[in-house]
């Protein structure tokens, strides 16, 4: 099923879902050898890095890695899936960016697709304390990103402080889901946040996962107004019913998306920007490297993101040009 219409420019199944996933279509593979410190994969094996980078280099490492790459891993490495969770959480370090506390956080989220997502936490300097990404929900961010369809288990460095715990039950709202620790005994979200307020609460029935879909109409000129009307097809914004998506460029040519994702709480619901940003350092680039922003919003959006996103885009590149379009909501026949 396809959710741009109009757009003025060729969109095929595969690039609208490579471009949802925040994936380049035109510029080409990651320089993954490039962007991950030899230090990151230091708890693998000789066998098992070499096997690491090159499924990386194949898919161009944005922060996820691909169910196919994490069965050959657990093989060459003779190790669980627990456990290769874990000796990932320094890889999920990379694309952390805390100039404010200089604590570093890596989150390792695993899908029920088998497939595993990382991400770092991100500081904004000298803006509110409310624009910073954990390193859970980057993680999260980067799940969401490339359409998984749910969680099963996540490992920190670090216990999940009570912002995250909020923001997982959005992905778990039954509070299964497995959580992970270097030197500590597993438990479970339900165990960290009991008595849970989640999507429950506001008639929601189920959370954020697996992503439904909604109907958006923008005449889009290029691949980047395209990649961000449907990273905003694909938002989550039961709350507000104000679904927004963007698309950032980088200096390199790759055009990372980022959907708009509530929480039920309010406060730990992550801005497009801050999705977008999770792949972004993930996959090494700086902030710096941002040369252009598309933002999109419905038309009829309760709530706008622009104010946040030109907060963040002041602090973290002056440089980059954002653009701002607003799309028609398609409603679905009666």
């Amino acid at each position: 099923m396809t959710f741009i219409k109009r757009t003025g420019i060729k969109v095929t199944r595969r690039s609208a879902l490579a471009l949802a996933a925040g994936l380049s279509v035109s510029s080409g593979q990651t320089d993954v050898h490039r962007a991950i410190p030899a230090d990151a994969l230091s708890k693998f094996g000789e066998a098992g890095r070499r096997k690491l980078l090159a499924g990386l280099s194949s898919t161009g490492y944005r922060g996820g890695i691909d169910g196919a790459i994490v069965k050959d891993l657990l093989r060459v490495e003779a190790t669980t899936i627990d456990e290769l969770m874990v000796k990932l959480l320094p890889l999920a370090r990379i694309g952390s960016r805390p100039p404010l506390s200089d604590y570093h956080v890596g989150a390792v989220l695993l899908g029920v697709s088998n497939s595993l997502y990382l991400g770092g936490n991100i500081e904004v300097p000298g803006q509110a304390l409310g624009l910073a990404v954990h390193g859970e929900q980057a993680a999260i961010a980067n799940a969401y990103m490339h359409g998984e369809d749910g969680v099963k288990a996540l490992a920190v460095t670090a216990a999940p402080c009570g912002h995250c715990r909020q923001f997982l039950t959005e992905m778990v709202p039954g509070g299964g889901l497995r959580v992970l620790f270097p030197q500590a005994s597993p438990t479970t979200l339900a165990a960290l946040l009991p008595m849970a307020f989640g999507p429950q609460n506001l008639g929601r029935k189920q959370g954020a996962l697996p992503i439904r879909a909604i109907r958006l109409e923008l005449k889009a000129e290029d691949t980047a107004i395209a990649a961000a009307l449907e990273a905003a097809c694909r938002s989550y914004a039961p709350y507000t019913h104000s679904p927004s998506g963007v698309a950032v460029v980088t200096a390199s040519g790759r055009t990372f998306a980022g959907a708009y994702i509530e929480n039920v709480a309010f406060n730990p619901s992550l801005s497009p920007l801050q999705t977008a940003l999770a792949g972004v350092f993930a996959a090494g680039e700086d902030a710096t490297g941002i040369v252009r922003v598309v933002l999109v919003e419905a038309e009829d959006a309760r709530i706008s993101q622009k104010a946040s996103t030109e907060a963040t885009l002041a602090s973290l590149a002056p440089a980059a040009r954002l653009e701002t379009y607003r799309a028609v909501r398609v409603l679905r026949p009666a």
